[in-house]
Protein backbone atom coordinates (compact mmCIF):
# COMPACT_ATOMS: atom_id res chain seq x y z
CA UNK A 1 0.00 0.00 0.00
CA UNK A 2 1.42 3.31 -1.11
CA UNK A 3 2.35 5.97 1.94
CA UNK A 4 -0.19 8.61 2.51
CA UNK A 5 1.27 11.95 3.41
CA UNK A 6 1.67 12.89 6.82
CA UNK A 7 -0.70 15.83 7.96
CA UNK A 8 -0.95 18.52 10.73
CA UNK A 9 -4.13 16.79 12.81
CA UNK A 10 -6.47 20.37 11.86
CA UNK A 11 -9.20 21.26 9.77
CA UNK A 12 -8.88 24.15 7.41
CA UNK A 13 -11.66 26.71 6.26
CA UNK A 14 -10.40 27.86 2.96
CA UNK A 15 -11.10 30.94 0.38
CA UNK A 16 -10.54 30.55 -3.08
CA UNK A 17 -10.65 33.89 -4.61
CA UNK A 18 -10.73 34.09 -8.87
CA UNK A 19 -7.99 35.61 -10.66
CA UNK A 20 -9.90 38.89 -11.31
CA UNK A 21 -9.50 39.64 -7.14
CA UNK A 22 -5.57 40.28 -7.84
CA UNK A 23 -4.18 43.01 -8.43
CA UNK A 24 -0.53 43.28 -10.61
CA UNK A 25 1.38 41.64 -10.85
CA UNK A 26 -0.37 39.17 -8.23
CA UNK A 27 -2.42 38.25 -10.80
CA UNK A 28 -0.21 37.68 -13.67
CA UNK A 29 2.20 35.15 -11.22
CA UNK A 30 -1.42 33.28 -9.80
CA UNK A 31 -2.39 32.95 -13.46
CA UNK A 32 1.12 30.99 -14.51
CA UNK A 33 1.25 29.42 -11.34
CA UNK A 34 -2.17 27.70 -11.75
CA UNK A 35 -1.56 26.94 -15.25
CA UNK A 36 1.47 24.62 -14.07
CA UNK A 37 0.69 21.29 -14.55
CA UNK A 38 4.14 20.33 -12.58
CA UNK A 39 2.60 22.46 -9.43
CA UNK A 40 2.50 20.89 -5.85
CA UNK A 41 -0.78 18.84 -5.00
CA UNK A 42 -2.87 19.60 -2.13
CA UNK A 43 -1.67 16.85 -0.01
CA UNK A 44 1.79 17.83 -1.28
CA UNK A 45 1.59 21.29 0.28
CA UNK A 46 0.17 20.16 3.26
CA UNK A 47 2.96 18.34 4.31
CA UNK A 48 5.73 20.38 3.01
CA UNK A 49 4.12 23.40 5.27
CA UNK A 50 3.96 20.55 8.07
CA UNK A 51 7.46 19.95 7.55
CA UNK A 52 8.32 23.36 7.51
CA UNK A 53 6.55 24.70 10.94
CA UNK A 54 7.84 21.40 12.85
CA UNK A 55 11.58 22.63 11.50
CA UNK A 56 10.65 26.23 12.85
CA UNK A 57 9.37 24.84 16.33
CA UNK A 58 12.38 23.09 17.04
CA UNK A 59 14.55 25.97 15.96
CA UNK A 60 17.07 27.66 18.19
CA UNK A 61 15.97 30.64 18.92
CA UNK A 62 12.47 29.95 17.76
CA UNK A 63 11.05 31.23 14.58
CA UNK A 64 7.61 32.38 14.48
CA UNK A 65 6.75 32.09 11.04
CA UNK A 66 8.46 31.73 7.33
CA UNK A 67 11.00 34.49 6.65
CA UNK A 68 9.37 34.93 3.28
CA UNK A 69 6.27 33.84 1.87
CA UNK A 70 6.42 30.49 0.33
CA UNK A 71 4.58 31.61 -2.94
CA UNK A 72 2.65 28.56 -2.95
CA UNK A 73 -1.30 28.09 -3.29
CA UNK A 74 -4.33 25.79 -3.45
CA UNK A 75 -5.32 25.80 -7.15
CA UNK A 76 -9.57 24.69 -7.33
CA UNK A 77 -10.66 24.37 -11.63
CA UNK A 78 -13.84 24.03 -10.99
CA UNK A 79 -16.28 25.85 -13.60
CA UNK A 80 -13.16 26.66 -16.29
CA UNK A 81 -15.51 25.03 -18.90
CA UNK A 82 -17.98 27.45 -18.24
CA UNK A 83 -15.39 29.81 -18.45
CA UNK A 84 -14.56 30.81 -14.71
CA UNK A 85 -12.11 29.92 -12.82
CA UNK A 86 -9.22 28.85 -11.91
CA UNK A 87 -9.60 29.80 -8.47
CA UNK A 88 -6.72 30.51 -6.19
CA UNK A 89 -6.05 30.70 -1.93
CA UNK A 90 -2.62 30.98 -1.46
CA UNK A 91 -1.37 30.06 1.51
CA UNK A 92 -0.48 33.14 3.02
CA UNK A 93 1.65 31.70 5.41
CA UNK A 94 3.65 34.61 7.28
CA UNK A 95 0.17 36.52 7.52
CA UNK A 96 -1.29 33.23 9.14
CA UNK A 97 1.47 33.19 11.45
CA UNK A 98 1.22 37.09 12.53
CA UNK A 99 -2.48 36.73 13.15
CA UNK A 100 -1.78 33.63 15.40
CA UNK A 101 0.67 35.06 17.18
CA UNK A 102 -1.25 38.33 17.98
CA UNK A 103 -4.49 35.67 19.08
CA UNK A 104 -1.92 33.72 21.60
CA UNK A 105 -1.26 37.07 22.59
CA UNK A 106 -4.63 38.02 23.79
CA UNK A 107 -5.58 34.26 24.88
CA UNK A 108 -2.35 33.43 27.22
CA UNK A 109 -1.01 34.32 29.89
CA UNK A 110 2.05 36.03 29.52
CA UNK A 111 4.49 33.45 31.81
CA UNK A 112 2.77 30.74 29.46
CA UNK A 113 3.29 32.43 26.26
CA UNK A 114 6.79 32.97 26.75
CA UNK A 115 7.16 28.98 27.38
CA UNK A 116 6.04 28.64 23.73
CA UNK A 117 8.03 31.85 22.35
CA UNK A 118 10.81 33.96 23.15
CA UNK A 119 9.16 37.66 24.04
CA UNK A 120 12.07 38.90 21.74
CA UNK A 121 11.33 36.71 18.73
CA UNK A 122 7.11 37.16 19.43
CA UNK A 123 8.09 41.40 19.52
CA UNK A 124 10.32 40.96 16.23
CA UNK A 125 7.52 38.94 14.64
CA UNK A 126 4.82 41.79 15.26
CA UNK A 127 6.54 44.32 14.18
CA UNK A 128 7.27 43.19 11.39
CA UNK A 129 3.81 42.58 11.41
CA UNK A 130 2.85 46.00 12.04
CA UNK A 131 5.12 47.61 9.10
CA UNK A 132 3.51 44.61 6.62
CA UNK A 133 0.20 46.22 7.99
CA UNK A 134 0.92 49.70 7.72
CA UNK A 135 2.74 49.26 4.04
CA UNK A 136 -0.58 46.96 2.98
CA UNK A 137 -2.99 49.70 0.84
CA UNK A 138 -5.71 47.53 2.33
CA UNK A 139 -5.55 45.02 5.17
CA UNK A 140 -6.62 41.63 4.10
CA UNK A 141 -7.35 38.95 6.66
CA UNK A 142 -5.68 35.65 5.46
CA UNK A 143 -7.79 33.28 3.19
CA UNK A 144 -6.78 30.25 5.27
CA UNK A 145 -9.02 29.52 9.10
CA UNK A 146 -7.51 26.81 10.44
CA UNK A 147 -8.57 24.47 13.92
CA UNK A 148 -7.18 21.91 15.70
CA UNK A 149 -8.48 18.51 16.27
CA UNK A 150 -11.70 19.24 15.90
CA UNK A 151 -14.04 21.29 13.26
CA UNK A 152 -15.89 24.58 14.84
CA UNK A 153 -19.84 22.98 14.32
CA UNK A 154 -20.34 27.08 12.74
CA UNK A 155 -18.07 25.77 9.94
CA UNK A 156 -20.51 23.50 8.48
CA UNK A 157 -23.53 26.32 8.27
CA UNK A 158 -21.86 27.29 5.53
CA UNK A 159 -22.39 23.70 3.35
CA UNK A 160 -24.82 21.30 2.49
CA UNK A 161 -24.31 17.53 2.45
CA UNK A 162 -24.70 17.21 -1.13
CA UNK A 163 -21.69 19.87 -1.66
CA UNK A 164 -19.28 17.51 -0.48
CA UNK A 165 -16.45 15.42 -1.76
CA UNK A 166 -15.12 11.72 -0.80
CA UNK A 167 -11.94 10.19 -0.82
CA UNK A 168 -11.09 6.96 0.30
CA UNK A 169 -8.56 4.09 0.43
CA UNK A 170 -4.77 5.05 -0.75
CA UNK A 171 -5.69 7.64 -2.43
CA UNK A 172 -2.81 10.25 -1.62
CA UNK A 173 -5.35 12.92 -1.65
CA UNK A 174 -8.08 11.01 1.00
CA UNK A 175 -10.10 13.31 2.86
CA UNK A 176 -13.34 14.77 3.17
CA UNK A 177 -14.22 17.96 1.71
CA UNK A 178 -16.85 20.24 1.78
CA UNK A 179 -17.34 23.00 -1.38
CA UNK A 180 -20.11 26.02 -2.55
CA UNK A 181 -20.16 29.02 -3.64
CA UNK A 182 -19.51 32.59 -1.80
CA UNK A 183 -22.61 33.45 -2.16
CA UNK A 184 -24.39 30.46 -0.85
CA UNK A 185 -21.79 30.31 2.20
CA UNK A 186 -22.87 34.03 3.03
CA UNK A 187 -26.72 33.44 3.22
CA UNK A 188 -26.48 30.22 5.26
CA UNK A 189 -24.15 31.81 7.48
CA UNK A 190 -26.44 35.06 7.68
CA UNK A 191 -29.64 32.52 8.42
CA UNK A 192 -28.07 30.17 10.85
CA UNK A 193 -26.55 33.66 12.75
CA UNK A 194 -30.39 34.86 12.54
CA UNK A 195 -31.72 31.51 14.02
CA UNK A 196 -29.14 31.44 16.98
CA UNK A 197 -29.62 35.50 17.64
CA UNK A 198 -33.56 34.69 18.22
CA UNK A 199 -32.79 31.52 20.04
CA UNK A 200 -30.10 31.64 21.90
CA UNK A 201 -28.75 35.12 22.27
CA UNK A 202 -25.49 35.43 22.78
CA UNK A 203 -22.79 32.75 23.41
CA UNK A 204 -19.74 30.97 22.07
CA UNK A 205 -21.81 29.60 18.79
CA UNK A 206 -23.53 32.57 18.10
CA UNK A 207 -19.86 34.79 18.00
CA UNK A 208 -18.30 32.14 16.14
CA UNK A 209 -20.79 32.29 13.49
CA UNK A 210 -20.60 35.94 13.39
CA UNK A 211 -17.09 36.33 13.02
CA UNK A 212 -17.06 33.25 10.08
CA UNK A 213 -19.64 35.59 8.56
CA UNK A 214 -17.63 38.66 8.62
CA UNK A 215 -14.47 36.74 7.87
CA UNK A 216 -16.40 35.79 3.93
CA UNK A 217 -17.42 39.43 3.42
CA UNK A 218 -13.36 40.75 3.01
CA UNK A 219 -13.19 38.39 -0.21
CA UNK A 220 -14.13 38.50 -3.98
CA UNK A 221 -18.32 38.03 -4.31
CA UNK A 222 -17.66 35.29 -6.71
CA UNK A 223 -15.18 33.37 -4.46
CA UNK A 224 -15.49 29.66 -3.59
CA UNK A 225 -15.48 28.77 -0.03
CA UNK A 226 -14.07 24.83 1.09
CA UNK A 227 -14.10 23.26 4.09
CA UNK A 228 -11.25 20.53 4.27
CA UNK A 229 -11.26 17.90 6.75
CA UNK A 230 -7.43 17.58 6.38
CA UNK A 231 -5.17 15.75 8.57
CA UNK A 232 -7.90 14.70 10.75
CA UNK A 233 -9.71 12.50 8.46
CA UNK A 234 -6.54 10.36 8.65
CA UNK A 235 -7.56 9.40 12.63
CA UNK A 236 -10.63 7.53 11.21
CA UNK A 237 -11.80 4.45 9.46
CA UNK A 238 -13.07 5.30 6.01
CA UNK A 239 -16.47 3.54 6.59
CA UNK A 240 -16.88 6.33 9.81
CA UNK A 241 -15.65 8.95 7.15
CA UNK A 242 -18.01 7.84 4.68
CA UNK A 243 -20.59 8.11 7.30
CA UNK A 244 -20.29 11.38 8.53
CA UNK A 245 -23.67 13.12 8.49
CA UNK A 246 -22.01 16.33 10.88
CA UNK A 247 -23.24 18.96 8.27
CA UNK A 248 -26.66 17.72 7.85
CA UNK A 249 -26.63 17.88 11.78
CA UNK A 250 -25.85 21.02 12.42
CA UNK A 251 -28.71 21.86 9.72
CA UNK A 252 -30.84 19.61 11.79
CA UNK A 253 -30.25 21.50 14.96
CA UNK A 254 -30.34 25.00 13.62
CA UNK A 255 -34.44 24.04 11.88
CA UNK A 256 -35.10 22.39 15.58
CA UNK A 257 -33.85 25.83 17.33
CA UNK A 258 -35.98 27.15 13.99
CA UNK A 259 -39.32 25.86 14.86
CA UNK A 260 -39.62 26.36 18.73
CA UNK A 261 -37.96 22.65 19.77
CA UNK A 262 -34.56 22.93 22.03
CA UNK A 263 -35.21 19.28 22.61
CA UNK A 264 -34.30 18.89 19.02
CA UNK A 265 -31.67 20.98 18.74
CA UNK A 266 -30.31 19.30 21.80
CA UNK A 267 -30.37 15.73 20.10
CA UNK A 268 -29.24 16.96 16.51
CA UNK A 269 -25.95 18.60 18.70
CA UNK A 270 -25.41 15.20 20.90
CA UNK A 271 -25.14 13.53 18.19
CA UNK A 272 -22.52 15.72 16.41
CA UNK A 273 -20.51 15.64 19.37
CA UNK A 274 -20.79 11.99 20.28
CA UNK A 275 -19.26 11.44 16.28
CA UNK A 276 -16.20 13.82 17.20
CA UNK A 277 -15.87 12.73 20.57
CA UNK A 278 -12.85 9.91 20.28
CA UNK A 279 -11.50 12.39 17.60
CA UNK A 280 -11.08 14.99 20.01
CA UNK A 281 -9.75 12.36 22.67
CA UNK A 282 -6.81 11.27 20.50
CA UNK A 283 -5.43 15.28 21.17
CA UNK A 284 -5.13 14.05 24.88
CA UNK A 285 -3.39 10.49 23.71
CA UNK A 286 -0.39 11.39 21.70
Amino acid sequence: MARLPLLPYAAWLRVYEPLAAFAEPERSYWTSYAADPSRPSRSALLAAEQEAAMRRAVAIPTRVGPEEELRGAFVLDVGRSAGAGPYVCPLDERLRSWVALESLREDVPEPLLSAFVAPAAREAALSEFAAWRAASPALRQPRILTATWHVPLWWFIAFTADERELRLGADPERGLVFRTSMGRARQRMARGLSVLQHSMGEGVVTEGVEEVARWLEEFHPHSQVELDYGGLATLVSDETLESDSSVTDVADGLAALAAGSPDGASAAYAKLMDRWRDVQALEHAT
